[in-house]
């Protein structure tokens, strides 16, 4: 069973950053491809950013590209989402996702039935 916890969400002002940290407890990290996902109040929880079990593919969607970025450290079992230029429709609850083994090492999963576990989530809520 893998569980993952995220940290770091919080309230921060337009233009600030945030960075978010998930820790997973998987027994093999380097066989998980993650993902970080939000979900605003009234939307549908949608894909902000994805990294493949090597880490050297990575996804974002068109709203955060060049503002966020995603990491992975295998030996820490942790990933990253590094938020800057944080705007007020960034605010969401910001949840970590891992992917059962896949032979893919370079491949980053975009579904949400792509992933098999899930965090509890973080709020992460951006001010004017």
């Amino acid at each position: 069973q893998v569980q993952l916890v995220e940290s770091g969400g919080g309230l921060v002002q337009a233009g600030g950053s945030l960075r978010l940290a998930c820790a997973v407890s998987a027994r093999t990290f380097s066989n998980n491809a993650m993902g970080w996902f939000r979900q605003a109040p009234g939307k549908e929880r949608e894909i902000v950013a994805a990294i493949s079990r090597s880490g050297g593919t990575t996804y974002y969607v068109d709203s955060v590209k060049g503002r966020f970025t995603i990491s992975r450290d295998n030996a820490k079992n942790t990933v990253y989402l590094q938020m800057n230029s944080l705007k007020p429709e960034d605010t969401a609850v910001y949840y970590c996702a891992a992917r059962d083994y896949s032979a893919n090492y370079y491949y980053a999963y975009l579904g949400k039935d792509e992933y098999n576990y899930w965090g509890q989530g973080t709020q992460v809520t951006v001010s004017l």
